[in-house]
């Protein structure tokens, strides 16, 4: 396999080196409708061969199934260079008691065959009760499963600003991932400057808003019955934050059509004479990744030419503070009032 090379980053205490622009691979479990084995692994090899060294995916998604074809691109292309964090803890009652030694070897055990590997290169828990977070015993647990060698290292991924915080004073804490995008810039303020005096690293998923930032969507969009776009719109299966970053989709839709305005400002500020060299798409991850302290920013993606458009956002030039003082204004005006406090 052919690959091309992105820009790569520490991603926090694990020290592993990662591209700025990773892979979220929620979708390819079918959560986000029907992804076929067949395109799921097309989405793998074009991320790969388009310089993306991170997936991230969990035991969650598709109930293995993410995992499961992750470990079999891994197993045909094993030279590939992919660090793989996985993520544990939603499968089971969302109780801090259930955040356990004897469950976490469980379901590491689930996550290594899945991925077929001994050890894991990061285990996240996946957005647990805030409880868990105060917890000794669970980062102790966590201790022992590293001095054990099932995994190389651990982190979280949150939805609050708060959870993060308190995950960045633990020692070993790897990384912190949580939702950031041009529709949800709290952990700007407090969680991007305390993860960088810390050294944990920073991994931005959401950075689309479920589409959102895109552009493509209109008042009247409709999404599959078995995507989280149609059945999660109101948090009815998990926090609502996951879905839309939680904004209400008729007001994202026209956020989103003042975002397309800007990043048609930007395109013709920097001189881009194509669309297609700066889409929506494009210029929400870049700003993702522009933003100090990211680590890595993990899109999704269903189709090979998502994939590469996705890496893609890796290369694009700086963007200026036009486009920031764009991004906060849209957010104070449609934003704010819903989302910021939150999360």
């Amino acid at each position: 396999m052919q690959q091309r090379t992105l820009e790569h980053r520490t991603l926090g205490r694990t020290g592993r080196l990662v591209s700025a622009v990773g892979l979220g691979t929620w979708q390819l479990g079918g959560d986000w409708g029907s992804v076929s084995e067949s395109e799921a692994l097309a989405v793998l090899e074009a991320s790969a061969e388009s310089g993306v060294t991170f997936f991230d995916t969990a035991d969650v998604y598709g109930g293995g199934r993410s995992e499961s074809i992750i470990g079999r691109f891994l197993a045909a292309n094993p030279d590939a260079g992919i660090m793989v964090a996985t993520k544990i803890g939603r499968r089971a009652e969302q109780v801090p008691e259930n955040y356990n030694l004897a469950n976490f070897r469980a379901w590491i055990d689930r996550s290594r065959a899945n991925l077929r590997t001994d050890t894991l290169d990061l285990v996240q828990l996946h957005c647990p009760p805030t409880p868990v977070y105060s917890s000794d015993a669970v980062f102790d647990a966590l201790d022992v499963l590293v001095a054990d060698g099932a995994v190389a290292g651990y982190g979280v991924s949150v939805e609050r600003c708060d959870e993060a915080l308190a995950a960045i004073a633990r020692p070993n804490v790897a990384s912190v991932q949580i939702v950031l995008n041009a529709f949800r810039l709290r952990p700007l303020e407090e969680v991007l400057p305390a993860a960088r005096r810390a050294g944990v690293g920073v991994i931005a998923r959401v950075p689309l808003a479920s589409g959102l930032l895109s552009g493509r969507y209109t008042k009247d969009t409709a999404f599959a019955p078995e995507d989280h776009r149609t059945y999660n719109r109101h948090g009815e299966a998990f926090d609502v934050g996951e879905t839309f970053s939680g904004v209400d989709f008729e007001t994202g839709v026209e956020a989103a059509q003042r975002w397309t305005d800007a990043v048609a400002a930007t395109r013709e500020r920097l001189g881009i004479d194509c669309a297609d060299r700066l889409t929506p798409a494009k210029a929400a991850i870049a700003w993702v990744a522009q933003r100090p302290g990211v680590s890595t920013v993990i899109p999704g993606a269903r189709t090979v030419d998502q994939a590469r458009a996705n890496a893609a956002a890796a290369s694009v030039p700086p963007l200026g503070p036009e486009l920031d003082r764009a991004v906060h204004e849209i957010y104070d005006v449609h934003l704010r009032a819903d989302v910021h406090e939150r999360w």
